[in-house]
Order: structure tokens, then sequence, then C-alpha cells
């Protein structure tokens, strides 16, 4: 089995120390380390974290590999450091039975660039009127934890508890899409001032923070384990918070453009910044930031969301909502929370790696940088800046909010039980 030697990379950020990997495991942590034949790695300084993990992507396979695949989602992943990621069920056909979702798993053992973990639907279609086959799914191949409709809401609280007592008897986690579809009939951009001077349909806070009050309190009743899709408002953030105080088992996860942009942005009509949640206000972003930093939001989540380039080449009302961030979620946030002093490397790891893992039940993922530990790994060239150019990316899609963009940080190692999927910033 090969052995590799990373000399010289600052483990979480702390003091340089030499890493040394043997076949699939790390087999040493420490200063001064050799090994005979190992092939060395200077990190010069470089910050080693665990490799990330995502808890909300998009890869589109089976149904819209126009937009991507499981092959160039993975190497996208890859790219921006991650070792497993977590793929959203709205395919075609949804990923609603055993079958499908063996199928994604399968996808992703292929490829080889990281795990894939399928997120089974809720319901039947993604339609919210029967819940779908969530047993089925934990019991296959792909042994699916996580359930959601991401791209609906689960807006029926019937259904919805039903949900919540069924993942119960295996420790599964329902993740909520928290829109309320009546109140977001029409909508195009966040309500408020902008959306009035441009005369575009209002997306009211309100739609995201009822659903989340409702199901903090169903999640209450039943027991039951409640995660957070997206969240993008500090009225979100205050419920959040009051259901933690009271024992409430629920977590919450983040997406790094609503950790940088603003619906400011909107204003140049650019779909780049089209995106569901919409993009919010000044005040909400500095709120998310704070309830990331203090623990009250759990994770940082990508909702990579790829799409062709006709779906984005068109008139704001008439194109998709979403964006690509595998490639570019580090870099956002080491700008908004460690350049702002809000979190050091370690904080980074745990809201990046250690708590999604722990969340989604990633065995071998989210594990500390130690002896006998899996080689899951990202080594991070924290010093490097440069401008976001969409046409290096792995990713099918190039709908990017950050084209030519200064961000600061580069993945330029990413290892997967011990194998290089990413070396010198270039796939293996």
């Amino acid at each position: 089995m090969s052995k590799i030697l990373i000399r010289g990379a600052k483990v979480l950020g702390g003091e340089p120390q030499d890493v040394l990997i043997d076949g699939e495991l790390i087999a040493a942590v420490g200063t001064g380390l050799s090994a005979e034949g190992a092939e060395v790695v200077e990190a010069d300084g470089k910050v080693l974290l665990p490799g990330l993990v995502d808890l909300h992507t998009h890869l589109r396979e089976p149904g819209r590999e126009d937009s991507e695949t499981v092959l160039t989602g993975t190497r996208a992943a890859a790219s921006g450091g991650f070792t497993a990621v977590f793929a959203m069920a709205n395919t075609f056909p949804v990923a609603d039975t055993a079958g499908v979702v063996e199928q994604v798993w399968r996808l992703g053992k292929e490829s080889g660039y990281c795990d894939v973990r399928p997120i089974g639907a809720v319901t039947v279609g993604l339609e919210g009127k029967k819940l779908a086959e969530l047993g089925a799914m934990h019991d296959s191949a792909a042994q699916v934890s996580v359930f959601s409709d991401d791209g609906k809401c689960v807006d029926d609280a019937v259904i919805m508890r039903r949900a919540l007592e069924y993942v119960k008897a295996f420790g599964g986690v329902v993740a909520q899409h928290a829109q309320e579809p009546r109140l977001t009939e029409g909508a195009q951009m966040n309500e408020g001032v902008v959306s009035a001077e441009l005369g575009l349909g209002g997306w009211p806070a309100v739609a995201e923070e009822s659903i989340i009050a409702r199901d903090v309190l169903l999640a209450e009743h039943v027991g039951s384990r409640l995660h957070i899709c997206h969240l993008s408002t500090a009225g979100s953030v205050e419920i959040v918070r009051w259901a933690k105080s009271r024992g409430i088992d629920v977590t919450a996860e983040v997406c790094p453009h609503h950790l940088l942009l603003t619906e400011e942005m909107v204003r140049t009509y650019n779909p780049a910044y089209k995106v569901n949640p919409p993009l919010r206000t000044e005040r909400d972003v500095r709120a998310l930031r704070e309830a990331l930093a203090d623990g009250t939001i759990d994770i940082v989540a990508t909702d990579h969301a790829p799409h062709p380039h006709e779906d984005k080449d068109c008139e704001w009302a008439a194109a998709a909502m979403g964006m690509v961030g595998l490639e570019t979620a580090l870099s956002v946030v080491q700008e908004t929370m460690v350049e702002t002093g809000l979190l050091d490397w370690a904080a980074v790891a745990d809201r990046m790696s250690f708590t999604p893992a722990r969340i989604g039940s990633a065995t071998g993922h989210g594990r500390p940088v130690a002896a006998g530990e899996p080689a899951n790994l990202t080594l991070v060239d924290t010093a490097y800046r440069g401008q976001v150019d969409p046409a290096r990316f792995a990713s099918r899609s190039r709908n990017t909010p950050y084209e030519g963009r200064e961000l600061p940080g580069r993945v330029t190692h990413t290892w997967l039980r011990g194998k290089a999927t990413l070396m010198d910033g270039k796939l293996t």
C-alpha cells in the first residue's frame, strides 16, 4: 500500500505538523516524521482539514445530465475539498424508491472522486401527498438516513408529522425546505424595499419562518430529528435558537451565498443571483454569520444547484433558481467567517466536516486528523487570492454568482481514504 507524507501542514490551523498516510488510514501525526519510499507533499504552512462533507448537493442524475452528472458533480466536489456529498432527491425519476437511491449510490461508487450519500424523498414524486418508501430506502444498499423534498416544502402538517414519526424508528432525519407555498406564489426575490423598487414579486421572510416554527413544534411533539435546509433570515435564526433552548432536536444549515451576498445584487437583473431561498438583506447576512459562529446554525451546506446555460442566460423572470457552489464554498467561508475573526479553522472543520457527517451519519467522514483515522483530508492554501473563473470549473454548469470576483483560499489537495483525488489543484 502507498504511503504519503504531508510535511509541515497546519492541522486545523494549528502549528505545523507532519501527517503520514499509510494506505487508507492516517498512520501518524507529529513533527519530524519520515517514511521510506513515501511520496512527500510539502504543505509549506497550508491548512490541513478533514475532508469536507456537504449535506446538500444537487447532482441532477438521473434525468438532468445536461446540467450535471454524478461524475462531474463529484469531480467538482473533490476540487472544492469535499470527500462526501449528500445528493438531493429532486431527480427524474425522483429518488423516492430503493431502486433510484441505489442507482445514485452506485454511480457515486463508480465515480471514485468522493462518497455519494443519496437523500430520499419524503413524499412520492415530491408531490407532498403520500409518504415515499422511507423504510425501504433506509434498508437498501444506499442506507438512506436523510429525507427531503428539497425544492419543494412538505407543507402539509399531517404528512410532515408522519414523516418525523416514521424516521424516528431508525434514527433518520427529515430535512425541510421551509417555504410556505401560498405566501411565495409568483415570488422572484426577497420581499422588501428593493423588490418594490424593481417591481418584482416579493418573497417574504415569514414564508420561511412560519414553516420552521411549525416544524420545530412538530419535532418536539414527536420527539424526532429535524434539519432546516438553507436557513436565510434573521427571524429563522431566532426561531431555531428558541427551539434549541427548549431541547428540541433541530439542526440548521446556511449556504455560502447567504453569508456573502445580499438582495442588492438583484438590481443588476443578472439571473446568476436568482436563488431559492432568495438573497436577503444585510441585516440577515449579519445574523446568519453570527448564528453560524455561536452554533445556532450548525453547518455550512452548498445547495450546489447546477443549471445549463439556457436556463440562466435569459430574462430574470424566466430564469431557473440556483447556483453552483461546491468549488467556491470554502473560499466564501474563509472570506466571511475566518478573515472576519468569527471562526477559526478548527471551527470551520466542525461546521463543514464533523457536524454534517454526524447529522447525515456519514461513517468514516468528519473524523479527527489523528492516527488510526480514515485518510479523508483536504489541504488548503489560505494565502492564495484569485478571481473566480467558471471556465475552469469541474462542474458541468457555470451558473456562479462569483464570476470575476476575487476570493481567498484554494484547495490544492484532496485525499479520499488515502487516494489523491486532487493534486496540486488538478484532478487526478
